[in-house]
C-alpha cells in the first residue's frame, strides 16, 4: 500500500522557525526546509511542491523577490508569506504578487494546519477542474468495463490486487480489447485515484518530439518551444501515466524511459535541472514485446521494468455471453447519443453477432452498432437482415480462402452457405437438440441430419 503526501516547502533563515514549522506538518505532509531564496528556487526547479512557506526578511534575497521569481517560475504554485511582524504594507504586496496568505509569528499548530488544509483543497479543486477541462478537450471517455465472462472476472480479480501497490503494469491484448480501459480501472482502483490519469499514444507522437512532450521543454529549446512547457510526467504527478502502443517507442527514448523508471526523475529539453515526480506508469501494447526483445528492438532491461504486473486482455471471441450485453450497452449509448429509440436486437441478429469472431474486438462491435442507429428506424428491432452482408458469411469466406478458393462462389454456393449458416444457428440455439432444431427449421429430423453430414456439421463446432 502506498502512501501519497503532498510536498510542503519551508524557506526561512531562522532555524527555530523552520523546526517549529517541520514539527506541525510533518507528521501529514512530506515537508522540505531550506535557509534562503536561491535554495528555495533550486527546490522548485528540481521537484513538484503543493504548497510554500516563505518567510519575508531574509538576507542576500528577501522574501518579496523571492515570490516574484517563484511566481515566475509557476503562477499556480501557492505561497503563504511568514513574518516576525505584522506589516500591512508588505502583507498587501505579497497578496498583489501572488501570494495565497500572509501568517505571523509565533504560530499557533492548529492555525497552520488549517491555513494548510484550506490551501491544499482549493489546489486540488483547481487542478481537478483544469484536469477534467483537459480530458474533456482531447474527447477522452470513462466508458464502463461490461463483461459477465469468466475470462474478464480473472482480469477483474487481478486488477483488484494491483491496483493496491504502485507497481508497473503492462497490459497486453489484441487491438480493440480495451486495454486503456483496464488502465483507467487499476488507476480508479488505487490511492491515486483523485490524481490525474494521463494516457498518451505513443504511436501518435513523432518520434522527435516524443522527449519535449512527456518531460517537457524549457522555452527556446527547439524551434517552436516560444514558452516553458510542462510534461505529461509532470502534470501526472502522484497519479498515474499511460503510455499506449509503447512498442512503437524509438531505441534512443527506451533509454530515458528506462532512466526516469529507475530514478523518478528527468530533465525538461533545454535544461540542466532535475525534475523528481511520483507517477505510476501502465503500459500496454497489441505487440508481443518478448519477440521485439529477441530482435533487438526493444530494451530488455526495460521490458522487464515494465512487466512487473502482466495483464492478458482476452478477445472478444473467447467471452462467452459477452457479446449480447455489449451490444445492448453500446445500443442505449447511441440511442441517447442521438435521441433515437431503436428498441433492441431480434434472436435472429443476436445469433449473429454471437456467431461472428469479432477480429477487430469490442471497438468493431461498438463500430458496427453506432452505424446499426445511424441507419435504423425508429421503434423497431435491429434484424438479421439488417445487419452487413459480411458479418453473415464471415465463416464461410474464412474456410474458402484457407482452402484456396478465393473466386466468386455464384449463386449456388451462396446458397450453401446461407444454409449451413442458417442450420448451424439453428443447432447453437437448441444446445445442439436436433429434434428441436429440426421444429424450428420446419424439416423432418431425418433431414436434418443428412444436411448436417452433407454441409460437414458436427457437435464440435458448438460455442466455447
Amino acid at each position: 500500500m502506498v502512501s501519497i503526501q503532498q510536498r510542503i516547502l519551508v524557506v526561512d533563515d531562522d532555524e527555530a522557525i523552520r523546526d517549529a514549522l517541520m514539527e506541525i506538518l510533518e507528521d501529514d505532509y512530506d515537508v522540505t526546509s531550506v535557509d534562503s531564496g536561491f535554495k528555495a528556487l533550486a527546490q522548485i526547479k528540481a521537484q513538484i511542491f503543493d504548497l510554500i512557506f516563505l518567510d519575508i526578511v531574509m538576507p542576500e534575497m528577501d522574501g518579496i523577490e523571492t515570490l516574484k521569481q517563484i511566481k515566475a517560475h509557476d503562477k499556480n504554485l501557492d505561497v503563504i508569506m511568514i513574518s516576525a511582524v505584522d506589516r500591512a504594507q508588505e502583507a498587501t504586496d505579497s497578496i498583489r504578487l501572488g501570494a495565497y496568505d500572509y501568517i505571523t509569528k509565533p504560530f499557533d499548530h492548529e492555525i497552520i494546519l488549517n491555513r494548510v488544509d484550506k490551501v491544499l483543497l482549493n489546489r486540488n479543486l483547481v487542478k481537478e477542474v483544469r484536469f477534467h477541462r483537459s480530458e474533456a478537450a482531447s474527447g477522452a471517455e470513462k466508458t464502463q468495463i461490461i463483461s459477465r465472462s469468466k475470462n474478464m472476472a480473472l482480469v477483474f480479480d487481478l486488477v483488484e490486487k494491483v491496483a493496491k501497490t504502485s507497481s508497473n503494469v503492462l497490459i497486453t491484448g489484441e487491438s480493440g480489447t480495451g486495454k486503456e480501459l483496464i488502465a483507467r480501472a487499476v488507476h480508479r482502483s488505487s490511492l491515486r485515484h483523485e490524481k490525474p490519469f494521463v494516457a498518451i499514444n505513443c504511436a501518435a507522437i513523432p518520434a522527435e518530439l516524443m522527449e519535449a512532450e512527456l518531460f517537457g521543454h524549457e522555452k527556446g529549446a527547439f524551434t517552436g518551444a516560444h514558452k516553458q512547457s510542462m510534461g505529461k510526467f509532470e502534470f501526472a504527478h502522484q497519479g498515474t501515466i499511460f503510455l499506449d502502443e509503447i512498442s512503437s517507442l524509438k531505441s534512443e527514448f527506451q533509454a530515458k524511459l528506462l532512466r526516469f523508471i529507475q530514478e523518478r526523475e528527468f530533465t525538461r529539453v533545454g535544461s540542466h535541472q532535475t525534475i523528481k515526480v511520483d507517477v505510476r506508469i501502465v503500459v500496454a501494447t497489441n505487440t508481443s514485446l518478448d519477440e521485439m526483445v529477441k530482435e533487438g528492438t526493444f530494451r530488455e532491461d526495460l521490458y522487464f521494468r515494465l512487466n512487473v504486473v502482466p495483464v492478458l486482455l482476452p478477445p472478444l471471441r473467447s467471452r462467452k455471453g459477452d457479446v449480447p450485453i455489449l451490444a445492448d450497452f453500446f445500443l442505449d449509448r447511441f440511442n441517447r447519443q442521438m435521441n433515437k429509440r431503436i428498441k433492441g436486437f431480434t434472436p435472429d441478429a443476436i445469433a449473429v453477432l454471437e456467431a461472428y469472431p469479432w477480429p477487430g474486438n469490442i471497438r468493431e462491435l461498438e463500430n458496427l452498432i453506432e452505424r446499426m442507429v445511424v441507419l435504423g428506424e425508429e421503434n423497431q428491432f435491429i434484424d438479421e437482415k439488417d445487419l452487413p452482408f459480411d458479418l453473415l458469411f464471415h465463416g464461410e469466406s474464412e474456410r474458402g480462402e484457407q482452402k484456396g478458393t478465393r473466386e466468386n462462389k455464384g449463386l449456388v454456393q451462396a446458397r450453401h452457405a446461407f444454409e449451413r449458416l442458417y442450420i448451424l444457428r439453428a443447432l447453437q440455439n437448441c444446445r445442439w437438440n436436433q429434434t428441436m432444431a429440426a421444429n424450428i427449421l420446419g424439416i423432418h429430423r431425418n433431414t436434418l441430419i443428412q444436411k448436417m453430414k452433407a454441409l460437414d456439421l458436427a457437435r464440435d463446432q458448438r460455442e466455447d
